[in-house]
Protein backbone atom coordinates (compact mmCIF):
# COMPACT_ATOMS: atom_id res chain seq x y z
CA UNK A 1 0.00 0.00 0.00
CA UNK A 2 1.51 3.65 -0.97
CA UNK A 3 2.16 5.70 2.58
CA UNK A 4 -0.23 8.21 1.65
CA UNK A 5 -3.14 5.43 1.70
CA UNK A 6 -1.48 3.84 4.59
CA UNK A 7 -1.27 6.91 6.45
CA UNK A 8 -4.96 7.93 5.31
CA UNK A 9 -6.39 4.75 6.60
CA UNK A 10 -3.83 4.92 9.78
CA UNK A 11 -5.89 8.53 10.38
CA UNK A 12 -9.32 6.71 10.35
CA UNK A 13 -8.81 3.84 11.98
CA UNK A 14 -7.66 6.46 15.35
CA UNK A 15 -11.27 7.68 14.99
CA UNK A 16 -13.27 4.68 13.82
CA UNK A 17 -16.17 4.00 16.50
CA UNK A 18 -16.00 7.47 17.63
CA UNK A 19 -17.88 10.47 17.91
CA UNK A 20 -19.26 13.57 19.73
CA UNK A 21 -21.89 11.71 21.88
CA UNK A 22 -19.99 9.14 22.41
CA UNK A 23 -16.95 11.41 23.71
CA UNK A 24 -19.65 13.33 26.06
CA UNK A 25 -21.01 10.11 27.21
CA UNK A 26 -17.82 8.21 28.21
CA UNK A 27 -16.87 11.09 30.71
CA UNK A 28 -20.94 11.62 32.12
CA UNK A 29 -20.65 7.66 32.91
CA UNK A 30 -16.82 7.92 34.06
CA UNK A 31 -16.68 10.78 36.33
CA UNK A 32 -20.60 12.50 36.60
CA UNK A 33 -19.81 14.06 39.56
CA UNK A 34 -16.86 16.30 37.94
CA UNK A 35 -17.32 19.60 36.78
CA UNK A 36 -17.54 20.36 32.65
CA UNK A 37 -19.03 23.74 32.42
CA UNK A 38 -18.85 26.55 34.60
CA UNK A 39 -20.62 29.76 33.64
CA UNK A 40 -19.05 33.03 34.56
CA UNK A 41 -22.11 35.62 33.28
CA UNK A 42 -20.95 39.51 33.74
CA UNK A 43 -24.61 39.68 35.45
CA UNK A 44 -26.12 37.19 37.82
CA UNK A 45 -24.78 34.01 39.71
CA UNK A 46 -22.04 31.99 38.25
CA UNK A 47 -23.19 28.05 37.67
CA UNK A 48 -21.62 24.79 37.36
CA UNK A 49 -22.77 22.06 35.12
CA UNK A 50 -21.09 18.52 36.33
CA UNK A 51 -21.11 15.92 33.12
CA UNK A 52 -23.84 14.15 34.63
CA UNK A 53 -25.57 17.61 34.28
CA UNK A 54 -24.69 18.23 31.12
CA UNK A 55 -25.21 15.67 29.56
CA UNK A 56 -28.81 15.53 30.98
CA UNK A 57 -29.53 19.09 29.71
CA UNK A 58 -27.90 17.96 26.09
CA UNK A 59 -30.13 14.94 25.78
CA UNK A 60 -33.08 17.16 26.68
CA UNK A 61 -32.50 19.40 23.83
CA UNK A 62 -31.57 16.32 21.65
CA UNK A 63 -34.83 14.99 22.46
CA UNK A 64 -36.69 18.28 21.60
CA UNK A 65 -34.67 19.31 18.39
CA UNK A 66 -35.87 15.70 17.13
CA UNK A 67 -39.47 15.78 18.24
CA UNK A 68 -39.89 19.15 16.20
CA UNK A 69 -38.54 17.14 13.54
CA UNK A 70 -35.15 17.58 13.10
CA UNK A 71 -33.23 14.87 11.00
CA UNK A 72 -29.71 13.64 10.75
CA UNK A 73 -27.49 15.82 8.28
CA UNK A 74 -30.14 18.50 8.79
CA UNK A 75 -28.59 22.00 9.27
CA UNK A 76 -29.56 24.51 12.67
CA UNK A 77 -28.31 27.65 13.16
CA UNK A 78 -26.96 28.90 16.40
CA UNK A 79 -26.68 32.71 16.41
CA UNK A 80 -25.41 32.57 20.01
CA UNK A 81 -22.88 34.75 22.24
CA UNK A 82 -20.68 32.66 24.68
CA UNK A 83 -23.40 30.92 27.02
CA UNK A 84 -24.45 27.57 28.10
CA UNK A 85 -27.40 27.46 25.83
CA UNK A 86 -24.66 27.26 22.67
CA UNK A 87 -22.69 24.50 24.17
CA UNK A 88 -25.45 22.26 25.40
CA UNK A 89 -27.15 23.42 21.87
CA UNK A 90 -23.84 22.19 19.73
CA UNK A 91 -23.73 19.05 21.46
CA UNK A 92 -27.31 17.84 20.94
CA UNK A 93 -27.20 18.63 17.46
CA UNK A 94 -24.36 16.19 17.65
CA UNK A 95 -26.30 13.90 19.74
CA UNK A 96 -29.24 13.39 16.88
CA UNK A 97 -26.65 14.11 13.78
CA UNK A 98 -28.11 17.10 13.00
CA UNK A 99 -25.03 19.61 11.73
CA UNK A 100 -24.75 22.99 13.71
CA UNK A 101 -23.94 26.22 11.79
CA UNK A 102 -22.30 28.34 14.51
CA UNK A 103 -22.18 32.17 13.21
CA UNK A 104 -20.31 35.17 14.44
CA UNK A 105 -22.77 37.25 16.27
CA UNK A 106 -21.20 40.15 15.43
CA UNK A 107 -22.85 39.88 11.90
CA UNK A 108 -25.65 41.69 9.96
CA UNK A 109 -28.61 41.32 8.22
CA UNK A 110 -27.22 40.79 5.28
CA UNK A 111 -24.56 37.82 6.49
CA UNK A 112 -27.19 36.29 8.54
CA UNK A 113 -29.54 35.99 4.88
CA UNK A 114 -26.29 34.78 3.46
CA UNK A 115 -25.53 32.38 6.19
CA UNK A 116 -29.18 30.70 6.17
CA UNK A 117 -29.73 30.55 2.96
CA UNK A 118 -26.35 29.06 1.97
CA UNK A 119 -26.50 26.80 4.32
CA UNK A 120 -29.87 25.78 4.25
CA UNK A 121 -30.63 25.65 7.54
CA UNK A 122 -34.04 24.18 8.89
CA UNK A 123 -34.26 25.62 12.47
CA UNK A 124 -32.07 28.40 14.49
CA UNK A 125 -31.41 28.89 18.09
CA UNK A 126 -30.43 32.17 19.09
CA UNK A 127 -30.60 34.98 22.20
CA UNK A 128 -33.17 37.74 22.06
CA UNK A 129 -30.83 40.47 21.05
CA UNK A 130 -30.78 38.42 17.69
CA UNK A 131 -34.26 36.81 17.75
CA UNK A 132 -35.99 39.49 14.81
CA UNK A 133 -33.21 39.88 12.76
CA UNK A 134 -32.75 35.93 12.59
CA UNK A 135 -36.67 35.08 12.10
CA UNK A 136 -36.14 38.07 8.96
CA UNK A 137 -33.71 36.37 7.27
CA UNK A 138 -34.10 33.20 7.79
CA UNK A 139 -37.53 32.66 6.64
CA UNK A 140 -37.52 29.24 5.44
CA UNK A 141 -36.86 28.14 9.27
CA UNK A 142 -39.43 25.39 10.60
CA UNK A 143 -38.81 26.71 13.95
CA UNK A 144 -37.34 29.55 16.21
CA UNK A 145 -35.86 29.18 19.66
CA UNK A 146 -34.93 31.75 21.11
CA UNK A 147 -32.92 32.00 24.98
CA UNK A 148 -34.54 34.48 27.74
CA UNK A 149 -30.84 36.18 28.29
CA UNK A 150 -28.14 37.64 25.88
CA UNK A 151 -24.97 35.79 27.20
CA UNK A 152 -26.16 36.33 31.19
CA UNK A 153 -28.11 39.57 30.67
CA UNK A 154 -31.82 38.83 31.52
CA UNK A 155 -33.61 40.23 28.19
CA UNK A 156 -37.05 40.32 26.40
CA UNK A 157 -37.70 39.22 23.27
CA UNK A 158 -39.40 41.47 20.51
CA UNK A 159 -42.98 40.95 20.09
CA UNK A 160 -43.06 40.45 16.53
CA UNK A 161 -41.18 36.93 16.97
CA UNK A 162 -42.70 33.57 16.71
CA UNK A 163 -40.54 31.22 18.78
CA UNK A 164 -40.13 28.56 21.59
CA UNK A 165 -38.65 29.61 24.60
CA UNK A 166 -35.15 27.68 25.14
CA UNK A 167 -36.05 26.98 28.49
CA UNK A 168 -39.36 24.71 27.23
CA UNK A 169 -36.82 22.22 25.65
CA UNK A 170 -35.35 21.18 28.56
CA UNK A 171 -38.56 20.59 30.57
CA UNK A 172 -40.14 19.00 27.50
CA UNK A 173 -40.84 15.01 27.96
CA UNK A 174 -39.23 12.86 25.22
CA UNK A 175 -36.62 10.53 24.01
CA UNK A 176 -34.23 9.99 21.17
CA UNK A 177 -33.86 6.92 19.08
CA UNK A 178 -30.44 5.56 19.47
CA UNK A 179 -27.59 6.54 16.98
CA UNK A 180 -25.06 4.30 16.79
CA UNK A 181 -21.63 6.23 16.32
CA UNK A 182 -20.66 7.40 12.88
CA UNK A 183 -17.29 9.12 12.90
CA UNK A 184 -17.81 10.27 9.38
CA UNK A 185 -21.09 11.67 9.78
CA UNK A 186 -21.10 15.59 9.35
CA UNK A 187 -21.33 17.53 12.45
CA UNK A 188 -20.77 21.46 12.25
CA UNK A 189 -20.15 24.14 9.75
CA UNK A 190 -18.36 27.45 10.61
CA UNK A 191 -18.02 30.80 7.80
CA UNK A 192 -14.68 31.73 7.38
CA UNK A 193 -13.39 34.69 5.32
CA UNK A 194 -11.75 33.92 2.07
CA UNK A 195 -10.67 36.12 -0.76
CA UNK A 196 -14.18 35.89 -2.62
CA UNK A 197 -16.84 38.36 -1.60
CA UNK A 198 -18.58 35.95 0.24
CA UNK A 199 -17.21 33.66 3.19
CA UNK A 200 -17.51 29.93 2.58
CA UNK A 201 -18.72 27.33 4.66
CA UNK A 202 -16.35 24.80 6.33
CA UNK A 203 -17.83 21.68 6.63
CA UNK A 204 -16.61 19.60 9.77
CA UNK A 205 -16.85 15.46 10.59
CA UNK A 206 -17.27 14.42 13.88
CA UNK A 207 -13.97 12.44 12.58
CA UNK A 208 -12.80 16.41 12.68
CA UNK A 209 -13.53 16.82 15.89
CA UNK A 210 -12.63 13.35 17.95
CA UNK A 211 -9.06 14.14 16.24
CA UNK A 212 -8.68 18.00 16.77
CA UNK A 213 -9.72 16.89 20.85
CA UNK A 214 -7.23 14.41 20.65
CA UNK A 215 -4.79 16.70 19.13
CA UNK A 216 -5.62 19.68 21.26
CA UNK A 217 -5.04 17.87 24.41
CA UNK A 218 -1.93 15.94 23.69
CA UNK A 219 -0.33 19.60 21.86
CA UNK A 220 -1.20 21.28 25.34
CA UNK A 221 -0.38 17.89 27.88
CA UNK A 222 -4.04 18.35 29.33
CA UNK A 223 -5.23 16.39 31.76
CA UNK A 224 -8.47 15.89 33.81
CA UNK A 225 -7.46 18.23 36.43
CA UNK A 226 -6.81 20.98 34.11
CA UNK A 227 -9.27 24.19 33.91
CA UNK A 228 -9.31 26.06 31.09
CA UNK A 229 -10.63 29.98 30.92
CA UNK A 230 -12.58 30.85 27.73
CA UNK A 231 -13.79 33.61 26.34
CA UNK A 232 -12.95 33.98 22.60
CA UNK A 233 -15.90 33.36 20.65
CA UNK A 234 -17.68 29.27 20.85
CA UNK A 235 -18.75 30.09 17.45
CA UNK A 236 -15.16 30.10 16.24
CA UNK A 237 -12.02 27.52 16.23
CA UNK A 238 -10.52 28.42 18.71
CA UNK A 239 -12.96 28.38 21.49
CA UNK A 240 -14.63 25.21 20.06
CA UNK A 241 -11.66 22.96 19.44
CA UNK A 242 -8.68 23.88 21.19
CA UNK A 243 -10.88 25.13 24.53
CA UNK A 244 -14.29 22.92 24.74
CA UNK A 245 -13.18 19.69 22.73
CA UNK A 246 -9.52 19.72 24.18
CA UNK A 247 -11.02 19.91 27.72
CA UNK A 248 -13.97 17.58 26.59
CA UNK A 249 -10.90 14.67 25.55
CA UNK A 250 -9.21 14.44 28.98
CA UNK A 251 -12.20 14.96 31.22
CA UNK A 252 -11.82 18.55 32.28
CA UNK A 253 -13.16 21.59 33.03
CA UNK A 254 -14.03 24.68 30.77
CA UNK A 255 -14.92 28.06 32.62
CA UNK A 256 -16.80 30.45 29.90
CA UNK A 257 -17.31 33.86 30.04
CA UNK A 258 -19.62 36.07 27.79
CA UNK A 259 -16.62 37.49 26.07
CA UNK A 260 -13.36 38.77 27.07
CA UNK A 261 -12.90 41.45 29.77
CA UNK A 262 -9.63 42.76 31.19
CA UNK A 263 -11.22 43.94 34.06
CA UNK A 264 -12.58 40.50 34.87
CA UNK A 265 -10.13 38.31 33.22
CA UNK A 266 -7.61 37.83 36.86
CA UNK A 267 -11.13 37.38 39.20
CA UNK A 268 -12.43 34.77 37.79
CA UNK A 269 -8.98 33.27 36.71
CA UNK A 270 -8.03 33.08 40.48
CA UNK A 271 -11.30 32.22 41.90
CA UNK A 272 -11.27 28.76 39.74
CA UNK A 273 -7.60 28.47 39.76
CA UNK A 274 -7.59 28.16 35.81
CA UNK A 275 -4.49 26.52 34.54
CA UNK A 276 -4.39 27.06 31.17
CA UNK A 277 -6.47 29.98 28.21
CA UNK A 278 -5.71 30.30 24.83
CA UNK A 279 -5.75 33.73 23.95
CA UNK A 280 -4.49 36.35 21.26
CA UNK A 281 -1.82 39.16 21.45
CA UNK A 282 -5.00 41.58 21.75
CA UNK A 283 -5.96 40.27 25.12
CA UNK A 284 -2.40 39.85 26.50
CA UNK A 285 -1.66 43.68 25.48
CA UNK A 286 -4.63 44.67 27.76
CA UNK A 287 -3.60 42.65 30.61
CA UNK A 288 0.09 43.66 30.74
CA UNK A 289 -1.73 47.24 30.91
CA UNK A 290 -2.91 46.49 34.46
CA UNK A 291 -0.49 45.14 37.62
CA UNK A 292 -0.17 41.51 37.90
CA UNK A 293 -1.67 39.46 40.52
CA UNK A 294 -0.77 38.42 43.43
CA UNK A 295 -0.93 34.63 42.39
CA UNK A 296 -2.34 32.64 39.92
CA UNK A 297 -2.79 28.99 39.07
CA UNK A 298 -1.81 29.33 35.60
CA UNK A 299 0.65 26.68 33.92
CA UNK A 300 0.66 28.18 30.80
CA UNK A 301 -0.94 30.74 27.96
CA UNK A 302 -1.51 29.83 24.51
CA UNK A 303 -1.54 33.42 22.78
CA UNK A 304 -0.78 31.96 19.25
CA UNK A 305 3.08 33.15 19.58
CA UNK A 306 5.81 33.24 22.23
CA UNK A 307 5.25 36.17 24.74
CA UNK A 308 8.67 36.80 26.72
CA UNK A 309 6.65 39.60 28.09
CA UNK A 310 4.03 37.21 29.94
CA UNK A 311 6.79 35.10 31.36
CA UNK A 312 8.73 37.99 32.84
CA UNK A 313 5.67 39.61 34.35
CA UNK A 314 3.49 37.03 35.26
CA UNK A 315 5.80 33.59 35.65
CA UNK A 316 3.68 32.26 33.14
CA UNK A 317 5.07 30.00 30.04
CA UNK A 318 3.60 30.55 26.55
CA UNK A 319 4.07 28.68 23.81
CA UNK A 320 2.44 29.54 19.64
CA UNK A 321 0.55 27.93 17.33
CA UNK A 322 -0.58 28.27 13.99
CA UNK A 323 -4.06 26.61 12.97
CA UNK A 324 -7.00 27.51 10.57
CA UNK A 325 -11.11 26.24 10.84
CA UNK A 326 -9.46 23.81 7.86
CA UNK A 327 -7.01 22.11 9.97
CA UNK A 328 -9.48 21.85 13.31
CA UNK A 329 -6.24 22.44 15.41
CA UNK A 330 -2.77 23.30 15.35
CA UNK A 331 -0.34 22.39 12.49
CA UNK A 332 2.46 24.14 13.85
CA UNK A 333 2.59 24.26 17.59
CA UNK A 334 5.34 24.79 20.49
CA UNK A 335 6.15 23.05 23.43
CA UNK A 336 5.59 23.44 26.97
CA UNK A 337 9.18 22.46 27.34
CA UNK A 338 10.93 23.94 24.54
CA UNK A 339 8.65 26.79 23.69
CA UNK A 340 11.43 28.20 20.80
CA UNK A 341 12.49 32.08 20.68
CA UNK A 342 10.44 35.09 21.39
CA UNK A 343 7.62 35.62 18.70
CA UNK A 344 7.77 32.27 17.26
CA UNK A 345 5.15 29.86 16.32
CA UNK A 346 6.43 26.21 17.22
CA UNK A 347 7.44 23.62 14.88
CA UNK A 348 5.08 20.91 12.75
CA UNK A 349 3.14 19.28 14.51
CA UNK A 350 3.69 15.36 14.36
CA UNK A 351 -0.44 14.96 12.61
CA UNK A 352 0.41 16.88 9.37
CA UNK A 353 2.39 17.16 6.40
CA UNK A 354 3.87 20.24 6.59
CA UNK A 355 5.56 22.47 3.43
CA UNK A 356 7.08 25.78 3.31
CA UNK A 357 8.14 26.43 -0.09
CA UNK A 358 9.83 29.73 -1.75
CA UNK A 359 8.87 31.35 -4.68
CA UNK A 360 10.63 28.41 -6.75
CA UNK A 361 8.66 25.49 -5.10
CA UNK A 362 11.77 24.51 -3.11
CA UNK A 363 11.49 24.13 0.64
CA UNK A 364 12.97 26.97 2.75
CA UNK A 365 15.85 26.73 4.65
CA UNK A 366 16.98 29.00 8.03
CA UNK A 367 16.39 32.63 7.25
CA UNK A 368 14.27 32.43 4.55
CA UNK A 369 10.56 32.72 3.74
CA UNK A 370 8.07 30.80 2.02
CA UNK A 371 4.51 29.89 1.43
CA UNK A 372 2.78 27.71 3.59
CA UNK A 373 1.25 24.08 2.52
CA UNK A 374 -0.60 21.59 5.10
CA UNK A 375 -1.70 18.11 4.33
CA UNK A 376 -3.93 15.41 5.75
CA UNK A 377 -6.99 13.56 6.03
CA UNK A 378 -9.96 14.95 4.33
CA UNK A 379 -12.56 14.60 6.89
CA UNK A 380 -10.54 13.50 9.69
CA UNK A 381 -7.00 15.89 10.10
CA UNK A 382 -8.46 18.80 7.87
CA UNK A 383 -11.94 19.80 7.09
CA UNK A 384 -14.12 17.56 4.94
CA UNK A 385 -15.45 20.41 2.06
CA UNK A 386 -16.39 23.95 1.83
CA UNK A 387 -19.94 23.10 2.06
CA UNK A 388 -22.17 23.65 -1.67
CA UNK A 389 -18.94 25.30 -3.22
CA UNK A 390 -17.40 22.54 -5.74
CA UNK A 391 -15.29 25.03 -7.10
CA UNK A 392 -13.98 26.38 -3.96
CA UNK A 393 -12.81 22.59 -3.19
CA UNK A 394 -11.72 22.13 -6.41
CA UNK A 395 -9.42 24.77 -6.36
CA UNK A 396 -8.27 24.44 -2.16
CA UNK A 397 -5.85 21.19 -3.05
CA UNK A 398 -3.24 19.94 -6.01
CA UNK A 399 -3.32 16.76 -7.15
CA UNK A 400 -1.00 15.50 -4.66
CA UNK A 401 -3.76 16.63 -1.60
CA UNK A 402 -1.54 19.54 -0.53
CA UNK A 403 -3.64 22.61 0.82
CA UNK A 404 -2.68 26.08 -0.25
CA UNK A 405 -3.15 28.27 3.41
CA UNK A 406 -2.03 31.80 1.99
CA UNK A 407 -0.14 31.97 4.88
CA UNK A 408 3.70 33.16 4.60
CA UNK A 409 6.11 31.27 6.99
CA UNK A 410 9.57 32.38 7.77
CA UNK A 411 12.17 29.52 9.23
CA UNK A 412 14.55 31.33 11.98
CA UNK A 413 18.33 30.55 12.26
CA UNK A 414 17.81 27.61 14.52
CA UNK A 415 14.72 26.59 12.89
CA UNK A 416 11.54 27.86 14.93
CA UNK A 417 9.02 28.89 12.22
CA UNK A 418 7.59 32.51 12.64
CA UNK A 419 4.20 33.61 10.93
CA UNK A 420 4.83 36.39 8.39
CA UNK A 421 2.19 37.53 6.18
CA UNK A 422 -0.76 36.46 4.23
CA UNK A 423 -0.45 35.89 0.31
CA UNK A 424 -4.04 36.04 0.19
CA UNK A 425 -5.84 39.59 -0.01
CA UNK A 426 -6.85 39.34 4.25
CA UNK A 427 -6.68 41.57 6.84
CA UNK A 428 -6.24 40.12 10.54
CA UNK A 429 -8.65 42.12 12.61
CA UNK A 430 -7.76 41.28 15.99
CA UNK A 431 -9.21 37.91 15.96
CA UNK A 432 -11.11 37.99 12.91
CA UNK A 433 -10.01 37.47 9.35
CA UNK A 434 -11.45 39.88 6.70
CA UNK A 435 -11.57 39.32 3.16
CA UNK A 436 -10.75 43.18 1.32
CA UNK A 437 -12.98 41.92 -1.47
CA UNK A 438 -16.14 41.71 0.43
CA UNK A 439 -15.82 45.24 2.14
CA UNK A 440 -14.90 46.34 -1.50
CA UNK A 441 -17.85 44.97 -3.41
CA UNK A 442 -20.40 46.20 -0.60
CA UNK A 443 -18.64 49.82 -1.50
CA UNK A 444 -18.81 49.10 -5.41
CA UNK A 445 -22.17 48.64 -5.27
CA UNK A 446 -23.21 52.06 -3.73
CA UNK A 447 -22.47 52.99 -7.32
CA UNK A 448 -20.47 56.21 -6.05
CA UNK A 449 -17.08 55.12 -6.94
CA UNK A 450 -15.18 53.92 -10.37
CA UNK A 451 -12.43 51.74 -8.22
CA UNK A 452 -11.90 51.07 -4.75
CA UNK A 453 -9.22 49.41 -2.83
CA UNK A 454 -9.54 48.16 0.92
CA UNK A 455 -6.08 47.41 2.64
CA UNK A 456 -4.90 47.10 6.47
CA UNK A 457 -3.50 50.08 8.36
CA UNK A 458 -1.20 49.13 11.35
CA UNK A 459 -3.21 49.31 14.78
CA UNK A 460 -1.75 49.40 18.25
CA UNK A 461 -4.06 46.71 19.75
CA UNK A 462 -6.24 45.20 16.55
CA UNK A 463 -3.08 44.36 14.23
CA UNK A 464 -4.48 46.44 11.59
CA UNK A 465 -7.62 48.13 10.66
CA UNK A 466 -9.81 48.02 6.98
CA UNK A 467 -9.30 51.83 5.61
CA UNK A 468 -10.29 51.98 1.92
CA UNK A 469 -8.90 54.05 -0.98
CA UNK A 470 -11.49 55.13 -3.59
CA UNK A 471 -12.10 56.69 -7.43
CA UNK A 472 -14.89 58.67 -6.84
CA UNK A 473 -17.44 59.00 -9.48
CA UNK A 474 -18.11 62.28 -11.47
CA UNK A 475 -21.33 62.55 -9.37
CA UNK A 476 -20.32 61.90 -5.92
CA UNK A 477 -21.62 63.59 -3.06
CA UNK A 478 -19.21 65.82 -1.09
CA UNK A 479 -19.91 63.78 1.89
CA UNK A 480 -18.63 60.77 0.11
CA UNK A 481 -16.94 59.03 2.84
CA UNK A 482 -19.67 59.76 5.19
CA UNK A 483 -21.99 57.57 2.77
CA UNK A 484 -19.50 54.97 2.55
CA UNK A 485 -18.83 54.18 6.30
CA UNK A 486 -22.71 54.40 6.86
CA UNK A 487 -23.56 51.72 3.93
CA UNK A 488 -20.16 49.56 5.64
CA UNK A 489 -22.34 50.14 8.94
CA UNK A 490 -25.47 48.81 7.23
CA UNK A 491 -24.24 45.92 4.94
CA UNK A 492 -21.13 44.30 6.87
CA UNK A 493 -19.72 43.19 10.80
CA UNK A 494 -18.50 45.95 12.89
CA UNK A 495 -15.08 44.92 12.34
CA UNK A 496 -15.73 44.78 8.39
CA UNK A 497 -15.87 48.61 8.89
CA UNK A 498 -13.07 50.93 7.27
CA UNK A 499 -12.09 53.26 9.52
CA UNK A 500 -11.35 56.21 7.16
CA UNK A 501 -11.99 56.80 3.73
CA UNK A 502 -8.98 58.27 1.31
CA UNK A 503 -10.31 59.90 -1.87
CA UNK A 504 -7.52 59.54 -4.60
CA UNK A 505 -7.61 60.58 -8.21
CA UNK A 506 -5.78 57.61 -9.03
CA UNK A 507 -4.68 54.28 -7.71
CA UNK A 508 -0.79 52.87 -7.93
CA UNK A 509 -0.38 49.72 -10.24
CA UNK A 510 1.64 46.90 -10.28
CA UNK A 511 2.98 45.56 -13.97
CA UNK A 512 -0.05 43.78 -14.35
CA UNK A 513 -2.47 46.21 -13.63
CA UNK A 514 -3.04 45.19 -10.40
CA UNK A 515 -3.48 47.59 -7.52
CA UNK A 516 -0.30 47.58 -6.01
CA UNK A 517 -1.77 47.42 -2.43
CA UNK A 518 1.57 47.44 -0.86
CA UNK A 519 2.26 51.02 -1.63
CA UNK A 520 -1.09 51.91 -0.51
CA UNK A 521 -0.21 50.24 2.80
CA UNK A 522 3.01 52.26 2.64
CA UNK A 523 1.62 55.60 3.12
CA UNK A 524 -0.56 54.64 6.29
CA UNK A 525 1.15 55.44 9.69
CA UNK A 526 0.24 52.89 12.67
CA UNK A 527 -2.49 53.88 14.59
CA UNK A 528 -1.19 54.58 17.67
CA UNK A 529 -4.00 54.96 20.16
Amino acid sequence: MPLSQSIEQSHKAMVEGRDVPWLLNLWVERTPDNPFLIWAPFEGEDRRWSYAEFGRDVKAVAAALHNRGIAPGERVLLHLDNSPEFMISWFACAHIGAVAVSTNTRSVARDMSYFSDHAGVVAAITQPGFAEMVQDCAPEIRFLVVTDNNAGEVAEVAPAVEYTAFAQLLVEQGECPVRAPDPFANLGIQFTSGTTSRPKAVLWTHANTIWGAQMNASHMRLSGDDITLAFLPLFHTNAQSYSMLGSLWVGGTIVVQPRFSASRFWPTARKYKCTWTSLIPFCVKALLSQDPPPDHSFRFWNPAIRMIDVETTYGIPTFGWWGMTETITHGIVGDIDHPGESMSIGRVSPGYDIEVRDPHGNFIKPGERGLLYIRGVRGVSLFKEYFKNPEANENAFDDDGWFETGDYIIMGENGDLYFGDREKDMLKVGAENVAASEIELVILETGLVKECAVVGQKHFMLDEVPVVFVIPQENAPDDLGDKIIKTCQENLADFKVVRDVFIVDELPRSTLEKIAKNELRKTLPMIES
